[in-house]
């Protein structure tokens, strides 16, 4: 059986890691990826039986590719702090890494708001984290909603993996800020600008991705409030990119 080890990265993630931890004990190690975090995030971590790691936060996906660098095993499954692995999930996981792929598509439960949405873009939400180590790397021109480089062909889960996504707005608030900074820092990176009409086109085609194409309609207001904080966040996004590089 290939070896698997679960990396969860981290930074003052002491209210989650302990739990997060203990959903990813059936892996041969858990490792955390930590950035130097503040609080009691690597004590709680080793006391849930984790092995802690310590690197320098650059971006997302930098970290990420630096987790496969430092660690030996075969396989990694990537999870966040705010992610559980369920036992059917585990097994799954297990199985799937006898198998040709050199990575695999988790679904997600993405809850947000003490609600679980079924459109918007939050499920199934796909994210490609269990991932044959050397047949992966991260591309460094996605520093946010990082895309792996994958050489060989890959596979889709079944099992989910549950994220406690957004507890509060306010948390919304904080993390899509960090976000826009980072997605912003890429858009201009890439010689993105925005035109006049941009702050208005790229906000209502971000609500009608969301709330029509994705259905965000069938979670009712709840799938209209996503829609509609997510369209400003797209406006944030490209006001930031005039800010950072709209003379160059």
């Amino acid at each position: 059986m290939p070896d698997v080890t679960a990396v969860i990265l981290t930074y003052n993630e002491a209210a989650h890691v302990g739990d997060c931890v203990a959903s990813l004990l059936w892996a041969d190690e858990v490792i955390v990826f930590d950035s130097f975090s503040t609080d009691e995030t690597a004590a709680l971590a080793e006391q849930a039986g984790a092995r802690v790691m310590a690197h320098p936060f650059e971006n997302f996906g930098a970290q990420r590719d630096a987790a496969l660098n430092a660690i030996e095993a075969e396989w990694i499954f990537f999870v966040d702090a705010d992610e559980r692995a369920t036992p059917a999930l585990a097994g799954e996981v297990r199985e799937r890494i006898t198998q040709p792929e050199r990575g695999w598509w988790v679904p997600r439960d993405n809850y947000i708001f003490g609600r679980l949405p079924r459109g918007a873009g939050w499920y199934p939400d796909y994210q490609l984290r269990l991932l044959h180590r050397t047949s992966a790397r991260y591309d460094p021109a996605r520093p946010v909603h990082e895309t792996v480089i994958l050489d060989g062909a890959e596979g889709w889960l079944d099992n989910a993996l549950i994220h406690y996504n957004y507890a509060t707005r306010e948390q919304f608030r904080r993390k899509q800020d960090r976000y826009t900074d980072l997605e912003a820092q890429a858009r201009c990176q890439a010689g993105l600008r925005p035109k006049p009409w941009t702050y208005l086109t790229g906000p209502l085609r971000q609500f009608w991705w969301r709330f029509v194409t994705l259905k965000g309609y069938q979670d009712g207001l709840h799938g209209l409030e996503l829609s509609l904080r997510m369209a400003r966040w797209e406006f944030e996004a490209w006001r930031r990119v005039n800010r950072l590089c709209g003379d160059r």
